[in-house]
């Protein structure tokens, strides 16, 4: 009997024209078929010095990822040279042990320079006040200026993606370049394959790809329902109500040109066996690069990608 599949049902359904509209779903689902094993089989467009690193646990995760981070802040400062760092709001919890390991290491962050990828806006680009909850500005003061405490980065030195700074992001970091610092892209990976806000539809506004590459930037960007339903779950307590369906966020210009990059893929509840980043993972690392799928160009530049091992699958229905 044949399976009864979103890819044999979708024909008539409120589904058939919600997906960005190049989505190749049957290559999505020969994506998240593969075997476990299969996640570290490195393709053809991978760069040579990328690499998926899995975690055991969710804690392994965030240790891990939080070492990279500090550990390219450390290396900067021995090697004498500034670091420009673009920061992710999701995942958070490598925060916590970036922070644990600089202060074991006792390494002052005065040569970092950090930039808040994205932050939630109006229509506009007006962003939402520093000191509130749910704003990006205010999660990254609590989880790694603040901690840091007397080792921490310059006030001047933090950069949010507010709607006057975030156009003046590619000039600062390639002046930064110039003069030395190394650039280094933290990412996190969207349910619509997005990296920061740079969402899938908006590749129906570029005539190629070089074109779409080129782009810095976008203010008040109108987010995929799937962000906002994402983001619901993650950020907001469910709470869909809650959630901005706009937001500024830095462009492929600006993160495809990482001299190093570090992602992570932490969306696993272990306590019900359930994953909402496991398709996010496969589709990035192999489906090829492709402006509809923006995640699946970070495989083509150095760095690496963790995530927590069961994501790996195998991606077959578990009922929860």
């Amino acid at each position: 009997m044949e399976k009864r599949t979103l890819l044999n049902t979708i024909k008539g359904s409120k589904f058939e024209n919600f997906f960005p509209g190049a989505w190749d779903l049957n290559k999505i689902d020969w994506c998240c078929s593969r075997k476990p094993e299969e996640v570290y089989q490195k393709e053809e467009w991978w760069h040579q010095d990328f690499q998926p690193v899995g975690c055991h646990t969710l804690e392994d995760f965030n240790v891990m990822m939080g070492h990279e981070i500090a550990f390219q802040i450390k290396a900067a400062k021995e090697e004498g040279r500034d670091i420009a760092l673009v920061l992710s709001v999701g995942p958070m919890g490598m925060y916590r042990w970036a922070v644990e390991f600089l202060k074991r290491w006792n390494v002052d962050c005065r040569h970092v320079h950090g930039f808040n990828m994205d932050e939630w806006s109006d229509e506009e680009g007006n962003t939402l006040p520093p000191e509130d909850s749910g704003s990006f500005r205010n999660a990254m003061d609590t989880s790694l200026y603040g901690p840091l405490g007397d080792l921490t980065v310059p006030e001047n030195q933090r950069h949010f993606a507010t709607r006057d700074e975030l156009p003046h992001y590619e000039e600062q970091i390639g002046e930064l370049r110039a003069k030395g610092a190394k650039f280094v892209v933290i990412y996190g990976i969207g349910w619509v394959f997005h990296i920061a806000f740079w969402e899938p539809h908006f590749a129906e506004d570029y005539t190629n790809m070089e074109e779409w590459s080129r782009e810095p930037f976008r203010k008040a960007a109108l987010l995929h329902p799937l962000t906002i339903i994402q983001n619901s779950i993650t950020s907001f307590r469910s709470r869909i109500t809650l959630v901005p369906v706009r937001a500024n966020t830095i462009g492929p210009g600006i993160f495809l040109k990482a001299d190093y990059t570090i992602g992570g893929v932490d969306g696993y509840l272990p306590c019900r066996n359930m994953m909402y980043q496991a398709q996010a993972l496969w589709v990035t690392l192999k489906y090829g690069p492709d402006m509809w799928i923006p995640s699946s160009v970070m495989p083509r530049l150095p760095g690496k990608l963790f995530f927590v091992e069961p994501l790996a699958g195998p991606l077959v229905p578990e009922v929860n």
